[in-house]
């Protein structure tokens, strides 16, 4: 009765099957995996969100297919701030940034194609591939003190099937980031094979140290068609006003097919909101103060952990570019999820395996650095004492 596309194994892990049961017997979690910026007990500018979605013409239907020329005028205009330019026109407004990838999928590959993915990444594009009927190869991203791109591994992994090639810069949840190098051999491979870079920067204005700025695959003028997905969701810390978009750029014809192509998609579905398009020059506005606040808490649970690492210890949290995840490499003395288990069940915290995300070997948890403070730093104590006494 269903289509194979969906046919995806539901049941619940034994984490999921262990965190359900200790909520049901009222054992208290402190989460260290809230990624939700909205539940992280930071400030936000309330009435200018409010005053921003009370516009008047927010009652008006007239939908363009790109997305409402003063949201694409004010994402440009971000852009323009961080030194990237970028025509408007060349933007196409979609409802989140997996929506992006779905078009995307649809406007470059036929049933059957393959786009390569990064590993480790978010578990999210087998999930987005499959139901384009896409395959998702996994390139490594490769670990020897700082975190790279294996291009041997990207280009054993290129076949005539390849129809994209995916990068997450800043990576979730590594946190790295594109370096000039490894974007010029991509945009270099990805031109001489005939297909598109795709760059993920939801977190690209997060990095890790103030006062540092992070490359856009939109700055430069490299030879590969090249499509920034970005979004409300991380840049303003505003997920559920749903509005992400997709910029592009690279050589003149196929940029203009893409954008024509895209026209077409994007008319098909009309799913981005009227409101969200309206209000998102005073959003973008409003929402620095989110990503301020966001940049804060991120860099305050990092230095706590960074301070709280010894280099005595068995342990040690992996450094990071960008994002804010933070990711802990163990002793391999027990698996993972059976880690995570025993810590949830002991010491009443929860994280995230490693796993999750495809990482290269067992040994690893994941935290989410946007969690508050106070939580955060009585977790982590928790966490590091357990993991101190082996």
């Amino acid at each position: 009765m269903f289509a194979r596309r969906t046919r995806w194994d539901l049941k619940p892990n034994r984490l999921s099957d262990a965190v359900e049961r200790l909520r049901a017997e009222g054992r208290p979690l402190l989460d260290l995996t809230e990624s939700n910026p909205t539940r992280a007990g930071l400030a936000y500018p309330g009435d200018e969100i409010r005053a921003a979605l009370s516009d008047p013409a927010l009652l008006s239907y007239a939908p363009d297919p790109m997305g409402n020329p003063r949201a694409r005028e004010a994402i440009a205009a971000h852009y323009a701030a961080s030194g990237i330019q970028i025509d408007p026109d060349r933007i196409v407004l979609t409802a989140s940034t997996s929506e992006a990838y779905a078009w995307l999928f649809k406007l470059l590959a036929d049933p059957g194609d393959q786009v390569l993915i990064p590993k480790p990444s978010y578990p999210l594009f087998e999930f987005l591939t499959s139901l384009e009927d896409v395959e998702a190869l996994p390139y490594a991203l490769a670990w020897d003190g700082e975190w790279h791109v294996d291009m041997p591994s990207v280009r054993m992994a290129c076949s005539k099937a390849t129809r994209a090639l995916v990068a997450v810069s800043p990576n979730n949840p590594t946190g790295n980031v594109l370096k000039a190098d490894e974007r010029a051999a991509l945009e270099e491979l990805c031109a001489t094979r005939g297909f598109p870079l795709i760059s993920d920067e939801v977190f690209l204005d997060y990095p890790a140290h103030a006062g540092t700025s992070l490359r856009s695959v939109l700055s430069g003028d490299g030879p590969a068609l090249r499509f920034a997905l970005s979004g409300l969701s991380k840049l303003a810390g505003l997920p559920q006003l749903k509005l992400g978009w997709i910029a592009v750029a690279g050589p003149e014809q196929q940029s203009e097919e893409a954008l024509a192509r895209l026209e077409v998609i994007a008319d098909t579905y009309l799913s981005v909101n009227t409101p969200a398009q309206v209000a998102l020059p005073a959003l973008l506005q409003a929402g620095a103060r989110v990503r301020q606040a966001i940049q804060a808490r991120v860099a305050a649970n990092r230095a706590w952990l960074d301070a709280h690492c010894a280099p005595s210890d068995p342990f040690r949290a992996l450094p990071a570019e960008a994002g804010w995840y933070a990711i802990l490499s163990t002793p391999r003395t027990m698996p993972e999820e059976e880690r995570v288990i025993d810590l949830a069940r002991r010491d009443g915290v929860l994280l995230q395996p490693g796993y999750y995300f495809d990482m290269p070997r067992e040994g690893f948890l994941v935290v989410s650095l946007l969690t508050r403070e106070e939580a955060f730093r009585a977790g982590m104590e928790r966490v590091l004492e357990r993991l101190r006494a082996g």
